[in-house]
């Protein structure tokens, strides 16, 4: 945990980015053939089943370059806190964090935050249902759920939280279009790259379509990455 927490403090002191602790945390502490659902409060964690038969995971890089600390990742984490002030200041004094904010309590204050920072804390409200439905889903091996929620983050992700760029979106919809089973933003946005959760019949259609076609769109092709769960970084004896 200790590693984690320094690669963090890097991230804050060094590079300038106020960012959680997950990717660290999944790069300690993964597991193979699992999905992690950490609890950033608690750090209390569990891991989920990961086996999707008949599917493969791919990343597609854009390419696109994206410098977090300039990229206005911090302007959204504070567009968050504004609206946890907001919250409490409007009878919910205990809530310390978005995640404890109901729809409900957004709808609240709507007219008491600019409507940018209403449509952050929207996003990740309705992102934190979300991962407790695609845990739910895992737990039955229901990866077409899996799917239609990876294209629900991506959407939030593309026009509430306004992380995604042309090149992104355009991988996602032509995932959608290829009846590639999920797509979304992978990290932290502002480029980078989509993962892409695609059954084995559709695997080489689709990474070559997605190769051509990118290519034709924006003058370059994207990068193909085929993903495995591993475990995480750990003393080989």
């Amino acid at each position: 945990m200790e590693l984690a927490r320094i690669g963090q403090r890097t991230e804050h002191n060094y590079c300038g980015v106020n960012c959680g602790i997950m990717d660290q945390f999944a790069s300690i502490f993964g597991r193979s053939g699992s999905l992690i659902r950490l609890d950033c409060r608690s750090m209390e964690f569990r891991y989920y089943p990961f086996h999707p038969e008949g599917y493969r995971l791919v990343l597609l890089d854009s390419a696109v370059k994206h410098e977090l600390a300039s990229s206005a990742y911090n302007r959204r984490r504070q567009s968050c806190e504004n609206v946890v002030a907001a919250v409490k200041a409007a009878g919910h004094p205990w809530v310390e964090f978005l995640r404890d904010v109901r729809p409900q309590m957004l709808e609240e204050v709507r007219d008491k935050v600019s409507a940018e920072d209403f449509m952050r804390a929207e996003y990740v409200i309705d992102e934190i249902q979300r991962v407790l439905d695609v845990c739910d889903a895992l737990e039955k091996d229901d990866y077409e759920t899996v799917g239609e929620k990876m294209y629900a983050t991506h959407e939030g992700m593309s026009r509430l939280y306004e992380v995604s760029c042309p090149e992104l979106d355009f991988l996602n919809s032509l995932a959608r279009e290829c009846g590639v089973t999920g797509s979304r933003v992978m990290g932290g946005g502002f480029g980078g790259c989509t993962i892409n959760l695609v059954k084995d019949g559709l695997y080489d259609e689709f990474i070559a379509k997605a190769v051509r076609e990118y290519a034709a769109r924006f003058g370059h092709e994207p990068k193909v990455y085929p993903v495995v769960i591993s475990d995480g970084a750990r003393k080989l004896e």
